[in-house]
């Protein structure tokens, strides 16, 4: 049966790229990546139909209207959102779906898809997740600071999934989705001890 697996993370935290590598090494085994609608800017290196559908607010609005969405939010002031079509014929047909999502998102799916996995990446710590939203060089300060804060909102609300893991070593965080998504395994003891802790001191942050 096809799995529809929710993956979520503050921005920042890596989980595009873990999740294009994971989708390198499953060529072989019918896994798919959503692609979202959003009303944000295309940026320089996304393509229309690869990185997002972009369309205007109106048109979004309208998909809206018609229900055509599994699950929509306003993410940093412009919305994006799943198709619902999209998402039923993959599984349908034997795919395996990985939604790239914020928490808002995960919990849409989680109430229309109980069955649904839900995996949540967490930073390090805070001070590393600055670091790296600084290196991309794709924001300024203001927005860095913006999505730190939200960043924070984020871990709060992705302590409750299904599944944690921390994107400190980037193979050691690739090995742990591995194990969760193509094996279905749980995280070994140290791993999910490591997480439990990090999780605490965010939240104590």
């Amino acid at each position: 049966m096809a799995k529809l697996i929710v993956i979520a993370a503050p921005s920042g935290t890596g989980k595009t790229s873990l999740i294009e590598a994971l989708l390198k090494e499953a060529i072989d085994l019918k896994f798919t990546l959503s692609t979202s609608f959003t009303t944000r800017k295309k940026r320089v290196n996304e393509k229309h139909g690869e990185s997002y559908y972009f369309v205007n607010k109106k048109e979004f609005e309208l998909m809206i209207q018609k229900q055509e969405f599994l699950e929509y939010a306003d993410v940093f002031g412009d919305f994006k959102g799943t198709s619902k079509s999209w998402v039923e014929d993959k599984l349908k047909n034997d795919w395996n779906v990985i939604l790239e999502l914020d928490w808002q998102g995960a919990k849409q799916v989680k109430e229309i898809y109980p069955n649904a996995e839900t995996i949540f990446i967490l930073p390090p710590s805070y001070a590393e997740l600055q670091l790296r939203l600084n290196a991309r060089g794709l924001d300024k300060k203001e927005e860095i600071k913006k999505r730190l804060g939200e960043a924070k909102k984020e871990v709060k609300n992705g302590q409750h999934f299904d599944h944690l893991v921390v994107n400190d070593e980037f193979e050691t965080a690739l090995s742990d989705l591995k194990s969760i998504i193509f094996a279905n395994k749980t995280l070994p003891k140290e791993r999910k001890n490591f997480a439990r802790v990090c999780l605490e001191a965010l939240l104590e942050d």
